[in-house]
């Protein structure tokens, strides 16, 4: 199949397709004589996995980690490490997150809404957070 009915089987954007090939995710495709890509049903399922595995939020370094394993019959214990690894990073997250949303609901509670925002305490809470990113921790 062209590139284009491989990247919307996927459900992927075209320069999607283009991009994983340079980047070693999926093979180069072979070429017609004219020179244009021939994708598989395997190369299709390969990038179904790929766009999944990033829905899920695994980088494309894990990603390519993953499908080296899966192509090499790597074992399971490093697939599982792998989740592992993103579990305690989403956990991570999900805490700084929740972190951020209570230390908003306190400012939110203490402005009643009304007057100029001279003395806003979200204003204030604001400019007094660190400008430490929290997510990136």
């Amino acid at each position: 199949m062209t590139i284009g009915a491989a990247a919307q089987a996927a459900d992927v954007a075209i320069d999607t397709v283009r991009y994983y090939e340079r980047e070693g995710l999926l093979a180069s495709a072979a070429r017609t004589a004219s020179g244009y890509r021939v994708f598989t049903a395997a190369d299709v399922e390969r990038l179904r996995f790929i766009r999944k595995a990033k829905a899920l939020g695994f980088t494309l370094a894990d990603i390519a980690d993953l499908l080296r394993l899966q192509d090499g019959g790597g074992p399971r214990t490093e697939v599982r490490q792998r989740a592992r690894n993103r579990i305690e990073d989403l956990s991570r997250k999900i805490a700084a997150l929740t972190a951020i949303r209570d230390a908003l609901v306190v400012l939110e509670a203490q402005c009643h809404g009304r007057g100029t925002v001279a003395g806003c305490p979200i204003i204030e809470g604001v400019q007094a957070v660190s400008l430490a990113d929290p997510l990136e921790s």
